[in-house]
């Protein structure tokens, strides 16, 4: 029963509640039967008002499948036999590489660009230059320096490229902020410490000629800075997710809002960088109130997991990851769930395919990202 107990908390962390109370449901009469047969495998996602958690959540649930549940023909889980998948909610991209690294998780969500640099120890470097006293408050260059001192990280290793994040830079509609250079002596969230989000936040102000001590920065989770936005505690607020982002979608719901074009000369320094960003548009009616379509640029969302992850459990769950069932489960999610494609799951490959996921394209017979 302690192992039940478990279970149950596990869930309700890294679960919305209603589907934790479904899940410590049906998990507990099998469970009793056959505690000894379980896997645990951890997803790390992002802030749970983010699309990252969304996804994990749907996919947790594709994967799993605890001892006693019936078998994929006749109606049941299509996921690993005796795999419990949890969404742990995280800071992002940074955080769960480096988790993924030091064994604290089995695999996570990281944008392409940022699973690039931690694999190759390479990336943008922290501000230190900066001395504003918002650039110097605790912690708020942690993900950066953590990740560019723990160098290389070689054990990184993909399972799949999921859906394309954009970039999205937020205001409240009667904003006096128009464009790029407007956001100069603005108070901006720029995401936490630990997300690629404030990495990309960075790379785009820079291409704009701002530099960060430029603006008034602010490092904090996803809700709250919404609530700063919706309250005008913040003047802007940029996230790098999948679109529509759920905390965005609940600004623009109580308040009327905008969304900053990255187009013209921005858009051309980004598309210089290494080959990780793409000019994309958001459309019109992503959120309440704003219709028009928006241009901006996007990186792909990468699943990783770590190399010592045995080759059959991942061959094994990513034939569950491209089931009918899981592709049902993702079409009625989220608009990010209906982008993941087995036609784009090797791109953007900035990390080499874990062999047990490259076993099974290559069953499909998938041309094979070239051997790192």
């Amino acid at each position: 029963m302690r192992q039940i107990a478990f279970i149950a908390s596990l869930l309700r962390r890294a679960l919305r509640p209603a589907l934790a109370l479904a899940a410590v449901v049906a998990l507990a009469v099998p469970l009793a039967l056959a505690v000894e047969d379980i896997r645990f495998f951890r997803i790390g996602t992002a802030a749970t008002t983010g699309t990252y958690f969304q996804i994990g959540g749907v996919l947790a649930s594709a994967i799993s499948k605890p001892p006693g549940t019936r078998d994929c023909d006749h109606g049941g889980g299509c996921g690993v036999a005796g795999l419990v998948a949890v969404a742990q909610a995280t800071q992002g991209s940074i955080e769960n590489l480096l988790a993924i690294d030091a064994g604290q998780l089995e695999s996570g969500f990281a944008q392409s660009d940022i699973a690039h640099w931690a694999y190759a120890g390479d990336g943008p470097a922290p501000s230190s230059h900066c001395r504003a006293p918002q650039a110097n408050a605790p912690g708020h260059d942690a993900g950066l320096q953590l990740l560019k001192s723990r160098g290389p990280m070689p054990n990184l290793r993909m399972i799949a490229a999921l859906f394309p994040e954009d970039f999205q830079i937020v205001v409240r509609a009667e904003s006096d902020i128009q464009s790029l250079k407007d956001l100069k002596g603005k108070r901006i969230g720029l995401g936490e410490p630990g997300s690629g989000t404030i990495a990309d936040a960075r790379l785009v102000l820079e291409a704009a000629g701002i530099g960060e001590c430029d603006v008034k920065p602010q490092y904090m989770r996803l809700a709250r800075a919404a609530e700063a936005l919706t309250s005008g505690d913040l003047d802007a607020l940029v996230i790098v997710a999948g679109v529509p982002v759920p905390a965005i979608a609940e600004i623009a719901s109580l308040v009327p809002v905008r969304l900053i074009p990255i187009d013209g000369a921005v858009l051309n320094k980004l598309m210089g960088r290494p080959p990780f960003y793409r000019a994309n548009t958001i459309a019109g009616g992503t959120y309440p109130g704003i219709d028009a379509p928006v241009p901006s640029v996007s990186v792909t969302a990468l699943w990783v997991v770590g190399a010592g992850v045995a080759d059959d459990l991942v061959y094994a769950i990513t034939r569950a990851l491209w089931q009918d069932t899981t592709r049902r489960l993702l079409d009625f999610s989220h608009p990010a769930g209906r982008r993941i494609r087995i036609a784009t799951a090797l791109s953007d490959a900035s990390v080499p395919l874990h062999p047990g996921a490259a076993r099974y394209y290559a069953e499909l017979g998938m041309e094979l990202p070239p051997a790192r």
